[in-house]
């Protein structure tokens, strides 16, 4: 009896021993991991929420400067018919040019995504006749989007992927210069732009926006009274022509300069949003982990107890 026992426990205590303790040491491996993923995602939750607070305030200190030029360009529209400015020629839309902005980096949640699909989306609904012709071209600002399209054998112009490492008025202005020279030769008969429109860091809305030919301004409605409000009248200097050629140009550069800092601001914000849920749900896992970790321990020794106290009354019997 105790020769049949003794073989029996030889051959089947060192397996189990063996396999609690892999487990154990799998489950400790495992609460590492998770835990060292967490303090990443922490350091770059910080990371973009120091970032986003500088975005946050080129944004909102450049709103009310293009909202006011915006503003003062739907007062003189009634020149703008008399112009011969070309950026306001509105011509058959043979030629498209797309404008994506995104980010060069990742781990923001579906915040490159919603881009991609919008511009996909515009160009399935308004351009497919052009797409199949081979006149849709793509600007991608942003290395997700240029990835993209450049895998899927578009039509993608230049490399803007360099432009969030000094982010100025001056740098976007060059890639404006070029659309609106493309535009000028005929190269596009339209330009729009598809971006995130910052509004906090959890809440970011897909835009889609007609770059050129410059759309034709609508007189702002008060939605209370649903009356459309009057024309302001300027005093102009030199004249009322030659301010208008110069705001035209102008107006377009910001709006681009805008949706590029639009973009920036929404791409750290749903940076930090998704990394404060990755933080929130390494955390619950290691609760799980560690309360799995402590039962496996528990059992361990339970069981070792269990097989002593039986080894102890099978020599006493």
């Amino acid at each position: 009896m105790r020769l049949g026992l003794k073989r029996l426990t030889s051959y089947i205590s060192p397996l189990t021993s063996k396999q609690r303790m892999a487990n154990l040491k799998e489950v400790r491996n495992r609460i590492a991991s998770v835990q060292s993923t967490q303090q990443i995602t922490k350091a770059m939750k910080m990371v973009s929420a120091a970032k986003l607070k500088r975005a946050t305030n080129a944004i909102i200190a450049l709103r009310p400067y293009a909202t006011k030029l915006k503003e003062i360009l739907g007062n003189l529209s009634a020149s703008l018919e008399g112009s011969s400015s070309p950026f306001i020629q509105e011509r058959e839309p043979n030629k498209v040019l797309i404008v994506t902005v995104s980010s060069n980096r990742g781990l923001a949640g579906a915040f490159n995504m919603n881009v991609i699909k919008a511009a996909n989306n515009l160009i399935a609904e308004k351009y497919s006749e052009q797409l199949k012709n081979g006149n849709v071209s793509i600007i991608s600002i942003g290395k997700k989007t240029q990835d993209f399209y450049e895998k899927r054998k578009y039509n993608v112009i230049g490399n803007n992927n360099e432009i969030f490492s000094a982010l100025t008025f001056e740098n976007v202005t060059k890639i404006t210069d070029a659309i609106m020279a493309g535009f000028v030769k005929g190269e596009f008969d339209k330009v729009e732009v598809v971006y995130n429109r910052f509004r906090n860091a959890a809440v970011q809305f897909i835009t889609t926006e007609q770059l050129l030919p410059l759309p034709k301004a609508e007189p702002e409605t008060d939605t209370k009274t649903e009356k459309k409000t009057t024309n302001v009248d300027y005093i102009l200097e030199p004249s009322q022509e030659e301010i208008v050629e110069q705001l035209i140009p102008k107006s377009i550069k910001i709006q681009l300069y805008k949706a590029v800092l639009d973009s920036h601001a929404s791409e750290h914000g749903a940076r930090m949003t998704s990394m404060d849920k990755a933080t929130e749900n390494a955390g619950e896992l290691l609760k799980a982990l560690k309360l799995s970790y402590n039962q496996a321990r528990q059992a361990a020794i339970t069981t070792e107890l269990t097989e002593i106290v039986s080894g102890a009354a099978a020599l006493e019997g």
